[in-house]
């Protein structure tokens, strides 16, 4: 039985893509630039901000992407609630993983005070163990620290661990970390990546994650 359940957040518990594009564009038309579709956002998240603008932006150098960042959250930090919604069926999984006594944490490559703004928004009644983002010092997922940081915050054996995510760079995570891995398909990514990226397992719908829990991973 699993004790501890970590969470992605972009794309697994929150399809959030239409805040962040509107914001990625945003930043890119303060500048000058052409933008981008919602769909193209899809494949640009997921190794955080600062990724996300250089790949929406490729031919530009450090000190635009740092302008460009700027502008982004600027305009984020006031908009990251407006389209954003919590996946149908997300809600009561958490809650009943709760009742259940099973703890629950976030790891996002996302910055961490959006994370947590984000977090407190949509699950406010959520007791999570560790919401954890994108912090300096601290490498973004693929590197597994941030599963380690959760781990010291909530104390619990890998072999009791499970973490869900939408994306390659999750289920690698949770290999580097050496934790189980659901990948889900109701994200930004196909499934066959989730496959290639050897995902130990595949859910569909969240309730399909309570229904594993049920029997042995």
């Amino acid at each position: 039985m699993k004790r501890l359940v970590i969470f992605d957040l972009d794309g697994t518990l929150l399809n959030t893509i239409t805040d962040l594009g509107n914001s990625v564009n945003y930043a890119l038309e303060q500048m000058g630039y052409p933008t981008h579709s919602m769909t193209s956002f899809r494949f640009m998240v997921g190794n955080g901000v600062r990724k996300l603008i250089q790949r929406a932006q490729v031919d530009a150098d450090e000190e635009t992407v740092d302008k460009l960042l700027e502008y982004f959250r600027e305009h984020y930090d006031q908009h990251d609630c407006d389209q954003t919604e919590p996946y149908k069926g997300i809600p009561e999984l958490l809650r009943e993983l709760v009742d259940r006594g099973i703890n629950v944490a976030v790891a996002s490559n996302k910055y961490q005070s959006a994370v947590e703004k984000i977090i407190r928004h949509y699950f406010p009644d959520i007791p999570f163990v560790a919401v954890c983002g994108q912090t300096e010092g601290r490498p973004t997922k693929p590197d597994p620290s941030i599963i380690f940081s959760i781990l010291n915050a909530c104390p619990t054996p890998k072999t009791d661990v499970l973490m869900v995510g939408d994306s390659a760079v999750d289920m690698e995570t949770a290999h580097r970390a050496g934790v189980e891995c659901v990948g889900v398909t109701w994200g930004f990514r196909p499934v066959s990546e989730l496959r290639k990226a050897y995902a130990d397992h595949i859910a569909s719908l969240p309730s399909d994650i309570l229904n594993r829990l049920n029997d042995p991973f």
